[in-house]
C-alpha cells in the first residue's frame, strides 16, 4: 500500500474541492453513528477526511487514482438519500458519502470525475501549447489557400507573397510594411 504523508488542511496546496460531508463508517458500531460528519478535502490525487475543519491530522486518506465516482441513492433510504454517493474502485474499499445537498453530490462527483480524467490523460486540462495547437489545426486547413485567397483579394495590386509566419493578411489598397 502507498503510504501518503498525513497534512494538516491548513498547508494543503491544489485545493480543487472542500466541504463537510457524511461518511459512513466502516465498522457498523452497535453505538455509534453509522454516518459520521467529516471534513473532506479533494487535491490533485487524494482524497482527505478529517474530523473537522480545524483538525491538524487527517483521520484518513486515500490516492483517488483508479477509483469512480458515481451518484448512490441506494446507500440510504431517507430523505437524504439523493445526496449520496461513492468511490469505488476494484480490490479496495468502498467510501461512501453523503453531501448536505443533491447538487453538492452531484459537484463532488464532477469534479472527482473530471479529475480521474485528468489523472488518466496525464495531462493539464487547461494547457496554453495545447490551445495554440488547436488553433493550428483549423488554420491549416485554410493556409493550403492563402496564396490564391491573396491573389483574388489584390487583383488591382500585384501579388504579395507572405512569410509563413507572418499571421496578417493582406488587405487591398495597403501594402505591408518592410521589416
Amino acid at each position: 500500500l502507498e503510504e501518503i504523508p498525513p497534512r494538516p488542511v491548513q498547508d494543503m496546496g491544489n485545493i480543487l474541492k472542500q466541504g463537510y460531508l457524511e461518511k459512513r463508517s466502516r465498522e457498523h458500531s452497535f453505538f455509534g453513528s453509522e454516518w459520521q460528519k467529516r471534513w473532506c478535502v479533494l487535491n490533485r490525487r487524494t482524497f482527505y477526511y478529517y474530523a473537522s475543519e480545524k483538525s491538524k491530522q487527517p483521520k484518513g486518506n486515500f490516492s483517488i487514482e483508479n477509483y469512480s465516482a458515481r451518484l448512490a441513492f441506494h446507500l440510504r433510504k431517507d430523505s437524504r438519500k439523493k445526496c449520496c454517493f461513492e468511490l469505488t474502485c476494484p480490490g479496495k474499499r468502498t467510501y461512501e458519502f453523503t453531501a448536505p445537498s443533491p447538487a453538492e453530490a452531484e459537484d463532488w462527483v464532477d469534479q472527482i470525475q473530471f479529475l480521474l480524467k485528468d489523472l488518466r490523460s496525464l495531462t493539464i486540462p487547461f494547457d496554453e501549447e495545447d490551445e495554440e495547437e488547436l488553433y493550428n489545426d483549423v488554420d491549416s486547413s485554410d493556409s493550403v489557400n492563402t496564396t490564391s485567397h491573396n491573389t483574388t483579394l489584390n487583383q488591382d495590386e500585384p501579388n504579395v507573397e507572405m512569410e509563413e509566419d507572418d499571421i496578417y493578411e493582406v488587405l487591398p489598397g495597403k501594402q505591408p510594411k518592410p521589416e
